[in-house]
């Protein structure tokens, strides 16, 4: 059995070679390819493994199913605001959300579940249901469609849809780029 607290340990010790390593040196702000990655919190859908992204090459935003949600619009709202102060013309950056096949959110379907998970995060049972994932190509386009349709993401940013297969690693497109 793992000790809960070994988990942290382990990692602040990496933390330490990582500093030690000066691999934090250089990085920048405002990512470097110019990309706000969308995706689940599935410790199987880590974009810096699956995406090979490096320290500073994009914004990640996880959420439990990678979900477009009123915060996730939010944020790329915010981060839209803070891009245009440096880049007065142009494409200012483009959000690729990824869903993925096997996801944990179509637990969402079952109605026990969901109700419990209602009760406990004060939520609306049938909203709950349609955040499940059970069809990756299906959900990410709903959610292109919702950034794209979206009044507070300015027509400057790229919108792209994608689908992860846990079992092959690979990632297809779904949705091609295009502006909000």
């Amino acid at each position: 059995m793992v000790d809960m607290g070994d988990g942290i340990e382990a990692v602040l010790g990496r933390n330490r070679d990582f500093s030690t390593a000066g691999g934090h040196e250089g990085q920048v702000v405002f990512p470097k390819l110019r990309l706000f990655v969308v995706t689940c919190i599935d410790p199987r859908t880590d974009p810096a493994h699956f995406l090979g992204l490096d320290l500073s090459d994009a914004l990640v935003l996880r959420n439990a199913g990678g979900r477009v949600t009123p915060e996730v619009i939010e944020d790329i709202a915010f981060i839209s605001q803070l891009a245009e102060g440096a880049i007065p013309e142009g494409p200012l950056f483009e959000v690729a959300v990824i869903h993925h096949d096997q996801c944990g959110t179509g637990a969402l379907v079952d109605d026990d579940f969901r109700h419990r998970y209602a009760e406990r995060i004060d939520a609306d049972e049938e909203a709950l249901r349609d955040r499940a994932v059970l069809d990756p190509a299906a959900t990410v386009r709903h959610d292109v469609e919702l950034l794209r349709a979206a009044p507070q993401v300015p027509d400057r940013v790229r919108v792209s849809g994608h689908a992860y297969d846990v079992v092959t690693g690979l990632v297809e497109t779904v949705v091609p780029a295009a502006t909000a």
